[in-house]
């Protein structure tokens, strides 16, 4: 996904996962590259994933947040990557946010990634 982009994982500003259990999000950090394999809890620790922090992940709270909705919850992350894009999160808004990934995961074995970049 990364190399069909031209980007890495050092480039992505803010991440949305599908985050819908608390174990699934810290494997999510590790296979979408924002961290090692066995390093996403002291990633948290250390706030890496947190507002602020050096990828911030979830920033509307995420799926759980949200009580998980089925159909509409990709559509949320996609809206709320949309807004970071656009500097018009509030609160919420990530620094100079200029490159977003939002990850959703269904039906088994449907994942679906998309990148979404603000020229």
């Amino acid at each position: 996904m990364y190399e069909e982009a031209g980007i890495g994982p050092e480039d992505v500003d803010l991440v949305q996962v599908h985050d819908a259990f608390a174990i699934e999000e810290l494997e999510y950090y590790e296979l979408l590259g924002l961290c090692g394999v066995g390093e996403a809890e002291a990633a948290i620790e250390r706030g890496d994933f947190a507002p602020g922090g050096r990828v911030p992940v979830s920033t509307d709270g995420g799926l759980i947040a949200r009580g998980h909705p089925g159909g509409p919850t990709g559509l949320a992350q996609i809206w709320e990557t949309t807004l970071q894009l656009r500097g018009e999160a509030g609160p919420r808004q990530v620094k100079d946010a200029r490159v977003g990934l939002c990850h959703m995961m269904g039906g088994g074995s449907v994942c679906v990634i998309h990148l979404l970049v603000r020229e």
